[in-house]
């Protein structure tokens, strides 16, 4: 009998498929590659797969713009081969949690397509958000939001109408009054379950419900972002998108064992836990970690509130460190942060912007303390989120030209942001070759020369390597978890971090500037990096038992 609970303590690897393998040499990821690379998933000693959109797109937003929800991107493959890819992945015995994109579909959806030939205040239209603009000749926005990427929220369309769209203009936002928009949405969640699909990772979760009651607050009326978390902002984190999640719940009891979830939600952490409720989605990312700088007391106060949170809910917590959104962590540490008043997020940001030039990037030192917070991470009780490539110990791509670029937040925020190609780049499994052994006719976003020397092959053979290391990880926190209990344990020196989980075993991180002395009596099963005379380095974990 499969094991209801699997995702509680489940290490899920994130693949982004555009970028993962392409098996037609047309430059684009597929699922056909995916399937072909599933040994080497299997190796690395993963529980679970989380598959980024493979749905019909134009790729707007990286695949977030969905023209069919129940259908494959052509250019990824066909139903047929996402059945293969599915079943050769529960053969590996690794599950499958496919992303899902309620709040808002692309424009060249059947839907919005419809309503755009329909006339104001059809049915058609009722299934998106419009409203008539402001002024004399509805020229003006019905309100002054601004979208996530920049720009207005807001987009006329030919007969002088406005929709709503908080995200790009390719991305109409959706109605979530409308009945029909939520029972289309359950017959989705049934069309991928019953395909075999374990659970959904829910995009943008907290933004499905809004209030567009008349007169629309202004920007000024609503205050600064990450202010108004009382579930009172038209359209973040409101109170009523918890009797949405309730009828999927209802929807995932379905199925033995229940279909399990985890929502994307940037709200404030004392309204994060109703999103992971047993009756709602099961699971909610906790992005706390990720956004933490090198500091052991940032640490220690984030994993205490949230393994607090995540009992009080009966959920489990979730760690996360890089994804297809962020400045992967590996690049994100390796700036000296000494006297800095920056995060390691913003000089990493700043670092971009000049093309990885400035400041000076410590490749090493970023490596070295990637591998010892994932070590940590992976200690934790809560399922961990690994994002493809990190694995190898990937840094982000700077030397990425203008023209090259395909992230909309770089084209709507021109000598801003770069946007989120840098972390998007298609992996190396070859040490020469085309493409680095992605595919054979090239890749969609430029691989650096250097990509070489982190390739699969190269690390595969070599014990000491960041690949090398993970399996190790990942292969001993299943031979040493066990429930999900956790201990913290007092050191002389606020700079270390140290707990035990059941059975005795510790983990301790050392984030000071030299060694220290590790606990007497103890074996050391896995460091993250190699010990000094016994004594546990700086920028290093380990795992005793």
């Amino acid at each position: 009998m499969q094991d209801p609970h699997w995702w509680r303590q489940a290490a899920v690897y994130q693949i982004y498929p555009r970028s993962f393998a392409d098996s037609n040499g047309d430059g684009i990821g597929d699922l056909r590659g995916i399937t072909s690379r599933i040994p080497y998933l299997k190796s690395l000693g993963i529980d679970a797969v989380w598959l980024s959109p493979f749905y019909p797109s134009a790729l707007a937003d990286g695949g977030y713009d969905v023209d069919d929800y129940r259908d494959v991107d052509p250019k990824l493959g066909t139903l047929a081969d996402f059945d293969e890819m599915i079943a050769a992945l529960h053969q590996a015995g690794i599950k499958l949690i496919a992303d899902i994109v309620p709040n808002h579909t692309s424009d060249r959806h059947a839907w919005f397509q419809e309503a755009l030939a329909s006339q104001k205040g059809s049915a058609a239209r009722d299934r998106y958000i419009f409203r008539d603009g402001k002024g004399p000749d509805g020229d003006e926005p019905p309100s002054d939001w601004d979208s996530v990427f920049g720009g207005p929220a807001w987009e006329r369309t030919e007969d002088g109408q406005w929709y709503l769209h908080i995200f790009a203009r390719e991305q109409p936002d959706l109605n979530w009054d409308n009945r029909e928009v939520r029972d289309d949405f359950l017959k989705t969640l049934r069309f991928w379950s019953d395909r075999g699909v374990d659970g959904f990772r829910v995009d943008v979760a907290h933004a499905l419900t809004k209030d567009m009651t008349e007169p629309l607050p202004s920007k000024a009326e609503l205050g600064p972002e990450g202010e108004n978390n009382n579930g009172q902002h038209p359209f973040w984190d409101r109170d009523e998108v918890h009797e949405v999640f309730a009828e999927w719940r209802e929807v995932f009891d379905e199925y033995t064992p229940p279909r399990t979830a985890v929502a994307e939600a940037w709200v404030h952490t004392d309204r994060r836990a109703r999103y992971a409720s047993p009756e709602g989605l099961g699971q909610a990312f906790n992005f706390d970690l990720l956004r933490a700088d090198w500091n052991p007391g940032q640490f220690r106060d984030i994993i205490t509130k949230n393994l607090t949170e995540a009992a009080s809910s009966g959920a489990s917590s979730t760690w996360v460190f890089s994804n297809h959104d962020v400045v992967r962590h590996a690049t994100r540490y390796g700036f000296p942060l000494a006297g800095s008043e920056s995060t390691p997020t913003e000089t990493a940001r700043d670092w971009l912007m000049s093309g990885g030039t400035e400041p000076d990037l410590d490749h090493e030192l970023g490596e070295r303390r990637a591998r010892a917070v994932t070590q940590l991470m992976l200690a934790l009780p809560g399922s961990a989120y690994l994002y493809q490539g990190e694995e190898l110990g990937l840094h982000e791509v700077a030397e990425i030209i203008d023209e090259d670029r395909q992230d909309p937040t770089f084209f709507r925020n021109t000598g801003v942001d770069v946007g989120r190609d840098g972390c998007r780049v298609p992996l190396p499994w070859t040490k020469a070759g085309e493409s680095f052994g992605f595919g054979i006719g090239g890749s969609h976003l430029p691989q650096p020369a250097w990509f070489s020397d982190y390739a699969v092959q190269v690390q595969e053979s070599d014990s000491h390597s960041h690949l090398s290391f993970y399996r190790r990880a990942l292969k001993l926190r299943r031979e040493l978890q066990g429930d999900e209990d956790f201990e913290w344990i007092e050191e002389r020196s606020p700079e270390v971090l140290h707990f035990t989980r059941l059975g005795g075993w510790h983990c301790v991180t050392n984030f000071s500037s030299g060694p220290v002395d590790l606990p007497a009596g103890r074996v050391v099963v896995l460091s993250s990096s190699p010990l000094v005379d016994g004594r546990l380095p700086s920028n290093t974990t380990a795992w005793l038992a």
